[in-house]
């Protein structure tokens, strides 16, 4: 078996490097190697002729995307949809992920996988319109909505308030905004076990493409999450921290170009039922990255 592995040097694309290789053969490219900018290049890199694709290649900045719309939906959309298509004719498998920015993030509840969509940003629109392009294409696909990644590597929030914990004495941070913290650890163990039982779905003729939500249990505030973070590492490193407070402020308060949900939770009852996923809270996930990142 053949995977072909797209962004290998983001957050989530960096872990499936390690998950992946037990299921075959990965071909792993990076974004230099895979031009989402220029969509139409995308063709070429199906010349290994995978049995499955797994895109972790996104357009992820948020506030940018509001100034860079044409960007946004090539990589997130036009380029995605050239993916699908190129999936279709090789009959191969689409693994591809998306985001808690597709609804509206009013909700009192979880968003469910049939929830109403209506993005309020570019980004959501762009990772919307992917969502719709795979689904039109045809091909055999699993999109994979998720939260609030982080990782020990790139730009994430952890890695964000831990800089900002060493230089200020105190922080200032959002807390009317909820979601699930998801590390990209997480995500990429679970994907490997998602495309092991997809695979032998498909030998069985009994898969069935769809959407997924895939994400930490249980959930917390910007604010609450960045007390964990300061809290941990006061435990780990007390010595390199100099903030001492971590304020919560409204949202309103921090005007981003960008809106955010204000609810992010999203329901993962599907994922676990059909792919057998047990899902730990997101302490767990936060903590082992904290300790990947300050532990001697």
């Amino acid at each position: 078996m053949r995977i072909l592995l797209l962004g290998t040097t983001g957050q989530v694309g960096w872990e499936l490097r390690r998950t992946l290789q037990p299921l075959g053969e990965v071909v792993a490219l990076s974004r230099e190697d895979a031009n989402f900018q220029n969509p139409g290049s995308l063709r070429a890199s199906f010349a290994s002729a995978p049995d499955i694709v797994v895109n972790a290649v996104a357009y992820t900045a948020v506030d940018q995307a509001e100034k860079d719309p044409e960007g946004a939906m090539r990589v997130n959309a036009e380029a995605v949809g050239i993916l699908a298509d190129e999936a279709k004719k090789r009959a191969a498998l689409l693994i591809h992920y998306s985001t808690d920015y597709v609804f509206d993030g009013t909700s009192a509840v979880p968003y469910s996988e049939d929830a109403t969509t209506d993005p309020q940003s570019v980004y959501g629109r762009s990772k919307l319109a992917g969502e719709q392009a795979i689904t039109a294409s045809g091909c055999d696909h699993l999109v994979l909505r998720t939260s609030w990644v982080f990782a020990s590597r790139g730009k994430n929030f952890v890695r964000t308030i831990l800089r900002l914990a060493a230089e200020r004495e105190s922080l200032r941070i959002v807390s009317d905004q909820y979601g699930a913290p998801t590390s990209a650890r997480l995500i990429a163990d679970c994907t490997a076990r998602i495309i092991d039982q997809a695979m032998r779905e498909r030998a069985a003729a009994s898969f069935r493409s769809g959407i997924f939500h895939l994400t930490a249990s249980g959930r917390t505030s910007w604010h609450g999450l960045a007390t964990r973070i300061v809290e941990r590492a006061r435990e780990i490193d007390n010595a390199s921290l100099r903030t001492n407070a971590v304020d919560a402020i409204p949202s309103s308060a921090y005007p981003v170009p960008a809106r955010r949900p204000e609810n992010s939770s999203l329901d993962t009852a599907r994922v676990c039922q059909r792919f057998g996923l047990h899902l730990p809270d997101w302490t767990v996930g936060l903590d082992l990255c904290l300790d990947e990142l300050l532990a001697p």
